[in-house]
């Protein structure tokens, strides 16, 4: 799957993306942002990596300092930089998560939603350039699904699918934490160990937690 995000499930699309009907899934978005929000004290520098069009950044907007989102499409981009319109404190840029050019440094990195799968490439890599950008003693999350929110993250993707944000759902293959589409969407979840693999390679401290039964958190500490 080369860019998917960037190619078909940006801008407006992503948007209806997280216009759910789905309660569940709704409460997993909120508690997803409330585990950063009571790290936060309201003066970081943030980064968030696929920001897509801004919806994390807006929640967050009011408990930082500045906010800066990155996405490789500029489609979200641009719809972004409409979203984020009365966001004073917040930026929005094209960049690629797995190449971040900055010339200051941040105090926590986000990359939430099972970004480390959405954002195609190497793991390893990822969590290097978050690290590589973060002020010493800052934190980079990253989340992926719990395995006890399957059922509701299948009904997820599968209303998506009924919206025709994304292909038909491949049942045959849709399995064991993994979600494949017929049109080449794959989303991936990593478990606890991989987490920990991740973690004890970086050679930071770090903690490991899941939250709400539908999110599972990876926090590193340069």
């Amino acid at each position: 799957m080369s860019n998917y995000y960037a190619e078909k499930l940006n801008s407006m699309k992503l948007f209806q993306v997280y216009d759910t009907k789905i309660d569940r899934v709704k409460q997993y978005f909120r508690e997803e942002l409330n585990f950063v929000r009571r790290d936060l004290h309201g003066y970081e520098r943030v980064l968030e990596l696929g920001c897509g069009y801004g919806r994390v950044m807006k929640e967050l907007a009011p408990n930082v300092g500045t906010l800066v989102g990155i996405d490789i499409s500029p489609d979200s981009v641009r719809l972004g930089e409409e979203y984020l319109k009365d966001c004073p404190n917040c930026e929005i840029k094209v960049m690629d998560a797995h190449n971040l050019q900055f010339d200051e440094p941040f105090d926590i990195v986000l990359c939430l939603q099972n970004g480390i799968s959405a954002l195609k490439g190497k793991e390893k890599n990822l969590i290097d350039q978050s690290l590589k950008v973060l002020v010493p003693g800052g934190k980079a999350y990253f989340s992926t699904y719990s395995a006890k929110f399957w059922n509701h993250r299948v009904a997820w993707f599968q209303e998506q699918a009924d919206k025709g944000l994304l292909g038909e759902l491949d049942m045959e293959k849709t399995k064991n934490g993994h979600i494949e589409c017929k049109d080449g969407f794959v989303a991936n979840t990593y478990t606890f160990e991989d987490f920990q693999r991740f973690a004890e390679e970086s050679g930071c401290r770090y903690k490991i937690e899941e939250v709400d039964e539908s999110s599972l958190f990876l926090v590193l500490q340069k």
